[in-house]
């Protein structure tokens, strides 16, 4: 099944992907958790996916982040096909995108702002004069200029998922990859989390590809991606202009 918004004037979609198919295991305990899967995410879209624990969400993320090998078909992230790729190719694909976990992943022995570092040095090609300036920039745009030098055991769940926020985003990637962000974080420091994603990346025409099951954030998505057994069963979306007209 395919879903897919085309935006106007758009470029090539920042993921594609085409006849998607994924096993895990061997011999008789191989079992197919993809099934020839096709989608479309334009420059900008913030998708949601969701469906019941086991249905394949989480394994599109892995895949569209590199993180894991394709099988059968084809997945093209930012203008570079994955299929076939090898290891050098997974990981420049990686950099690429910025990564948003449902436990924050911080380090304990970093402060916020070295936490932040960690996103540019993660593009492999060394830290630039004004490093620390862009990442303490980033960490005002997400509300924490004041807890840079904070290290995670005095920042709440919700600060420290800001500050996973700015990692993910302060390299300015195409895309960000976000697996249940809010699932640890009550109902409204969830949805200020989502909130704040959705403007950063929207201010920078990023586009987010989330696994959520958090109904109390949906209507910050501009699509919905309903999954059952491997398949995109559903699809719910709001009107394209409005993200064509936050992108100019």
């Amino acid at each position: 099944m395919s879903e897919h918004i085309v935006l106007p004037g758009a470029s090539e979609p920042v993921v594609k992907l085409s006849g998607l198919s994924h096993w895990y295991g061997e011999g008789e305990t191989r079992r197919q958790v993809l099934f020839d899967l096709d989608l479309v995410v334009s420059r900008g879209e913030v998708v949601f996916l969701m469906g019941p624990s086991g249905c394949g969400k989480t394994t599109i993320l892995t895949l569209v982040g590199g993180l894991r090998s394709v099988q059968r078909g084809a997945v093209r992230v930012a203008g570079r096909e994955l299929a076939d790729a090898n290891e050098a190719g997974l990981i420049a694909s990686r950099r690429n995108c910025g990564f948003i976990f449902q436990s924050h992943n911080l380090h304990r022995s970093l402060t916020a702002l070295e936490n932040v570092r960690m996103g540019l040095e993660a593009q492999g090609s060394g830290l630039s004069l004004d490093a620390d300036e862009r990442c303490r920039h980033m960490l005002a745009v997400v509300g924490l200029a004041d807890h840079s030098d904070k290290y995670q055991d005095k920042l709440s769940g919700g600060q420290r998922q800001r500050v996973a926020i700015a990692r993910a985003l302060v390299a300015e990637p195409p895309l960000v990859l976000a697996d249940e962000p809010t699932a640890a974080l009550d109902r409204q420091t969830g949805r200020d989390v989502v909130a704040l994603m959705h403007r950063v990346a929207r201010a920078r025409g990023t586009t987010v590809l989330m696994v959520t099951h958090d109904n109390r954030v949906f209507d910050f998505a501009d699509r919905i991606l309903e999954m059952e057994d491997g398949r995109i069963v559903g699809c719910r979306q709001r009107d394209v202009s409005n993200i064509v007209s936050q992108l100019r």
